[in-house]
């Protein structure tokens, strides 16, 4: 029987870092919340994410199936949670680095060809312009994208209201336009200048409540008469205002030609 030459430790000479334990029952957590498609390759990333000091490739809390999500984009609202909590500090990426971020969700290479060539990004992108773009490979439509992006946006609390300062959703909602290339510039001015004094805006913010869907006609391609667009109640901290389009109906939380 051949003999051993490893050298033999016993417990007292095998030490365990105290925090071990903690940095385990976070990692199950977060894998949990997570459920990566690859985790193996998210382990990998998880624990160097952590070792860089860096923002880990983690959900806020466990996501159910999405049932507007285009057929094999792979994206979900979590997965592109996780892609701005990590690069959302910075103004500008490098393609690799968003790379490096996107294989690590497993996402597929491909989608990400698809929204670099859509944006005709060169080596970099702007980071919130990149964003809204992949946004849409989730949302239908440039509407729900809109709504999508205030969610993903805020800085409020889950369940609040969801406020984004209006001059990012008038930047994000003009390129957006201009990508699709089917909203007319002047419909695109039309409805910002509605929105800048109907909706509600408090302290330069715009905060959609978000329980129903945003209508196609409100930021799509259908350019009738405002007055005649479909309306929904929006709660605001305003006092209501007089009517601004002819005879627009409004009741005391303002009536809205608008899906926000």
């Amino acid at each position: 029987m051949p003999i051993s030459e490893e050298p033999y430790y016993c417990h007292e000479q095998i030490e365990i870092p105290p925090l071990l334990p903690d940095i385990l029952k976070q990692f199950t957590k977060a894998a949990i919340r997570t459920q990566p498609k690859d985790p193996l390759v998210w382990s990998y990333e998880y624990f160097k994410a952590l070792a860089h000091n860096e923002v880990p490739p983690v959900k806020d809390r466990l996501e159910m199936a999405v049932s507007s999500q285009k057929t094999g984009t792979g994206l979900t609202p979590g997965l592109l949670k996780i892609l701005h909590n990590q690069l959302g500090g910075f103004q500008r990426v490098n393609i690799c680095k968003i790379e490096e971020k996107w294989l690590a969700l497993a996402l597929p290479l491909e989608r990400l060809q698809e929204i670099w060539r859509i944006g005709n990004f060169g080596d970099d992108a702007r980071w919130l312009h990149f964003f809204a773009i992949a946004a849409t490979q989730v949302a239908p439509t440039l509407a729900t994208t809109m709504k999508l992006l205030c969610e993903l946006l805020t800085s409020d609390p889950e369940g609040g209201p969801a406020r984004v300062s209006f001059e990012l959703f008038s930047d994000l909602y003009r390129y957006l336009a201009q990508v699709d290339g089917n909203v007319p510039l002047a419909h695109q001015e039309q409805i910002l200048t509605y929105l800048s004094f109907d909706v509600c805006v408090f302290a330069f913010s715009i905060f959609p409540e978000v329980k129903d869907v945003f209508t196609e006609r409100l930021l799509g391609s259908d350019y009738g008469n405002d007055c005649e667009k479909p309306t929904r109640k929006v709660s605001v901290h305003l006092p209501c205002l007089p009517p601004r389009h002819g005879n627009c109906s409004r009741d005391s939380r303002l009536l809205l030609a608008c899906g926000i």
